[in-house]
């Protein structure tokens, strides 16, 4: 197909994206080690408290030589009121405390750089991490039809983008690092605290390619499900189909709304296809046809999502007019595949998808700088 011949060997490989993609994991992923004696942890080594499950909290407070009732204690703190500090730990010993921060534990939590709100509702914030570096996550409130708000938190994996999509702005601001588990997790603590409500939704759809750091996002997936209580239904992870990744991650044999060959095979999920559509490159029926015909060659359990091209500065690219995204989605379902366009959040300010990007991505903050930046400085996508 010449289409997605095109679509494979251009930036232009979210235009056929495999977005959707909701994991679950009882699998066991690796996080700091709480067996190691409290006097052999050195006073300087970091070690991170948010993420770990209340079984692990539980043997960090024997560890201590605390009753396993403090672990409890801790995953309350951490996950109900969201404390950020150790020393703010009021339900635990002053000692306890004190030793938990001579050991090198600490929370986990960064501050929030800055926040900028959109006329929709929409919020994206940075969040300044542990390096200086800046990491962008929006907050998306949705009202359904019996007046219920649901709150989608769409974030990021990774500092930046190594993919480079020409279209998508996150590439394009370069790339520094994956992001730790600690570090997802607490994206969607600070959402939650931002609207004085609970996350009813997470979607891996911010800066970076999750399953190039698939250790920390089934990591942080399987913190948000167990211990912030995000049903699994409701965590969806994007991807652009990095090879190899998603057969790894089928032989895991999640549950998922993501069945692209060997993965269907696995798990016999639904496949969502995100499909970027952008004018005069993919946007004409022909192109619906060659991707419906794509499509049936696979047999049957797959949606695809249209999403009209979000402008970036600087970019070749437009977003297509409604009438080229209707006789699209038109020749999908003729020919029997399940379709949906994607709704556009945030876009006065820069909070759409492929939108996401900042001039800190690869050089951080000035350590003393107390500067806020600019809404010009910044761009979110979800």
């Amino acid at each position: 197909m010449a289409l997605i011949q095109l679509v494979c060997s251009m930036p232009l490989a979210r235009a056929v994206r495999p977005r959707s993609l909701t994991i679950y994991s009882r699998n066991a992923v690796s996080v700091p080690s709480t067996s190691a004696s409290p006097s052999r942890l050195g006073a300087k080594e970091s070690r991170v408290l948010l993420g770990l499950s209340e079984t692990e909290l539980q043997q960090l407070a024997l560890d201590f030589g605390q009753q396993s009732y403090r672990g409890k204690q801790l995953h309350q703190l951490l996950y109900k009121r969201k404390v950020k500090e150790i020393q703010d730990f009021s339900h635990l010993p002053l000692a306890f405390r004190n030793e938990l921060q001579d050991a090198g534990w600490r929370v986990g939590r960064s501050p929030i750089h800055q926040s900028v709100t959109a006329a929709d509702g929409t919020i994206k914030i940075l969040i300044k991490l542990e390096d200086n570096r800046l990491v962008e996550t929006v907050g998306i409130p949705v009202v359904d039809d019996k007046g219920t708000v649901r709150l989608t938190a769409c974030v990021s994996s990774q500092v930046g983008c190594p993919l480079r999509c020409a279209f998508c702005a996150t590439g394009q601001g370069g790339f520094s690092r994956n992001l730790q588990k600690h570090e997802i997790v607490e994206q969607v603590l600070a959402i939650e605290e931002l609207f004085n409500q609970r996350v009813t939704n997470v979607v891996f759809m911010g800066m970076g390619e999750p399953m190039m750091n698939l250790k920390s996002v089934v990591g942080a997936h399987q913190c948000l499900n167990k211990d912030i209580e995000i049903g699994q239904r409701m965590i969806t992870i994007s991807t652009v189909g990095v090879p190899n990744t998603i057969k790894k991650l089928a032989s895991h044999k999640l549950q998922s709304t993501l069945a692209v060959r060997d993965y269907f095979q696995e798990t016999g999920r639904r496949v969502t296809f995100e499909y970027t559509l952008l004018a005069g490159v993919n946007d004409e029926a022909a192109h619906a046809v060659e991707l419906a015909e794509l499509l049936h060659e696979y047999g049957r359990g797959y949606h695809v999502n249209l999403i009209p091209y979000n402008p970036i500065e600087g970019s070749e690219f437009r977003r297509p007019y409604r009438k080229a995204i209707a006789a699209f989605s038109a020749a999908l379902e003729s020919r029997r595949i399940t379709t949906s366009v994607r709704q556009t959040r945030g876009p006065d300010a820069s909070a759409a998808c492929g939108q996401l990007r900042n001039q800190f991505q690869k050089t951080p903050l000035q350590a003393d700088t107390e500067t806020v930046q600019s809404d010009s400085d910044v761009a979110v996508a979800c």
